[in-house]
């Protein structure tokens, strides 16, 4: 079972900062992850120290992939490239920008840099630009998100990321179920297909007709977390909606 963090595990917010795992969240991941016998993992655009935050200590139990699938950790062995210096330029810039538009958020990660607007939507073209300008400046990776671009360093994605886990001792032969919401997850939702699994997309645009990879869709974060409580008991997933239905 492969989990995304924000909009699929915890709610959105405007304030990226802000978000953290509540008692019984934490909980729930302890749960699972030993209902299925460690074969639990955390794939998130977040940055390694972000998800430890946000997650409190399952996040050193788990297998965990972030900033897109740049860097793991695995059994306390940690892998992650060297961060280029254009990502502080790039930091810069944007942090400018956010000066002139109240409520747009700069995010620095290890390996990339995202600029919010979801408190302010009037800002998503004078941000998407110059975004788009300072990729190609720095030759970085431009990430669309929901209210956010991010500027990133090349070479993973999540998909990667399932890939190389479904790899190691323990995983050959599973199945994978990969649960994301946003379109940095649709990589994932691929790799989990190919791998003879299936994606769960989470959230409205799981039924609005939009073109995805995933199999199967559930409404908002709480239904997911309904869902997990009953896989821990038990349940089957089969009462899950396809993708790109209605309820």
């Amino acid at each position: 079972m492969f989990l995304d963090i924000d909009g699929t595990l915890i709610d959105l917010t405007d304030d990226p900062a802000a978000v953290i795992a509540d008692a019984p969240t934490r909980m729930l991941l302890d749960a699972l992850y030993t209902h299925l016998d460690g074969r639990l993992s955390i794939v998130s655009g977040r940055s390694l120290e972000q998800i430890d935050a946000i997650l409190g200590p399952i996040a050193q139990r788990v297998p965990v992939t972030g900033s897109h699938g740049l860097e793991t950790r695995y059994n306390t062995i940690l892998a992650r490239p060297e961060r280029p210096a254009s990502l502080d330029e790039v930091a810069l810039r944007l942090s400018e920008l956010a000066k002139d538009w109240p409520g747009v958020l700069v995010e620095e990660k290890s390996f990339g840099v995202a600029i919010h607007w979801r408190a302010n939507p009037a800002a998503r073209e004078v941000a998407e630009a110059l975004a788009a300008k300072l990729s190609r400046i720095h030759a970085l990776r431009l990430q669309h998100g929901k209210d956010v671009v991010e500027l990133r360093l090349p070479g993973g994605d999540k998909g990667q990321a399932v890939r190389r886990l479904m790899a190691r001792r323990g995983m050959v032969g599973t199945h994978p179920v990969y649960f994301g919401d946003d379109l940095t997850d649709e990589a994932g939702f691929a790799a989990a297909r190919a791998l003879g699994g299936y994606g769960v997309l989470i959230g409205p645009r799981a039924f609005d007709g939009s073109a995805t990879a995933a199999d199967l869709a559930l409404p908002n974060v709480a239904a997911l977390l309904a869902y997990l409580r009953g896989e821990v008991a038990g349940a089957d997933i089969a009462g899950v909606d396809r993708a790109g239905e209605g309820q």
